[in-house]
């Protein structure tokens, strides 16, 4: 099953369009494309003997996060192997957990705003959707709290990010607005044939920037959920950005930033695709 916020409803997707779920279920299920993830196992349960044959044309142009307003965002740093060495730091032994602030959430084609001079660096990342809640949950059970799959952008002002004294600023320099797309929507497991093995790439303007496979990440989804779990919960409709492969922007020779003008394509293999034009904080003046 894939659902997605269009227009600010849930719309369950089928090959012939999108299925309101608010009026398809008699409204038994809200609009909100929130609200449905602390409903998870009544709605699965529901939508498996749905008849979804009033369809609606989706607009992809029209798709926001489809997790708009998770309680909490948790991120993992350094993931792979290969970006933990082009950062030149050591491998961790424990998932590298921080947080990203929800205000920066927003849609799949979104315009992602970069300060004029700032280094602003980009992540394609697989994002977990929590569906059922988790808490000391072995990684052999994790699974079956994930509502679903997404694709991420854990965009970072790298100036923000490395600004003063240790400790960084992970939070502040990873969550200035519109610094995580995710969708295009939500992909529940049973759709993919591996979820442990999925493509992951990240292109900029056509140009080739991440490609890596999740099998690579050290530590997999069930175990991120069963370390993660064991001190804190994690809540129906949170999510995680699960880390991302090499090949940012601040590793290379010479650095690289994100630029107005550009266009960031992000891609996980079985979920979607997301393209986020790169614009101006400034407007530009008139001619």
């Amino acid at each position: 099953m894939r659902i997605a916020n269009h227009k600010g409803r849930l719309l369950v997707l089928t090959s012939e369009g999108g299925v309101d779920v608010e009026s398809a279920s008699n409204g038994r299920f809200s609009a909100d494309p929130q609200a449905i993830y602390s409903r998870w196992d009544e709605f699965q349960a529901w939508a498996r003997g749905a008849d979804f044959k009033a369809t609606l044309p989706v607009d992809v142009s029209a798709l926001g996060p489809p997790v708009p307003r998770p309680p909490q965002v948790l991120a993992v740093g350094l993931n792979y192997r290969e970006h933990a060495l082009e950062a030149g730091l050591a491998i961790p032994e424990e998932p590298v957990v921080f947080t990203k602030f929800p205000t920066c959430l927003t849609g799949p084609m979104a315009d992602v705003a970069v300060e004029p001079g700032s280094w602003t660096d980009w992540e394609v990342e697989l994002v977990v959707v929590i569906g059922r809640r988790a808490e000391h949950v072995p990684a052999d059970q994790a699974w079956a709290h994930v509502a679903g799959l997404t694709v991420g952008q854990d965009i970072s002002d790298r100036l923000l990010q490395f600004r003063g004294p240790q400790p960084q600023q992970f939070d502040l320099g990873k969550s200035r607005p519109g610094f995580g797309p995710i969708g295009p929507w939500v992909v529940t497991p049973d759709e993919l044939s591996d979820p442990d093995d999925l493509t992951i790439t990240c292109t900029l303007d056509g140009e080739q920037m991440q490609k890596a496979s999740t099998k690579d990440m050290i530590f997999s989804v069930p175990q991120l959920i069963a370390r993660v779990s064991a001190v804190l919960p994690m809540l129906p409709g949170d999510v995680i950005f699960t880390g991302t492969p090499s090949g940012i922007g601040a590793a290379m020779n010479p650095q690289r930033w994100l630029t107005p003008g550009q266009t960031l394509t992000s891609r996980v293999e079985g979920i979607g695709e997301m393209n986020n034009p790169i614009v101006s904080t400034q407007p530009t003046s008139p001619s």
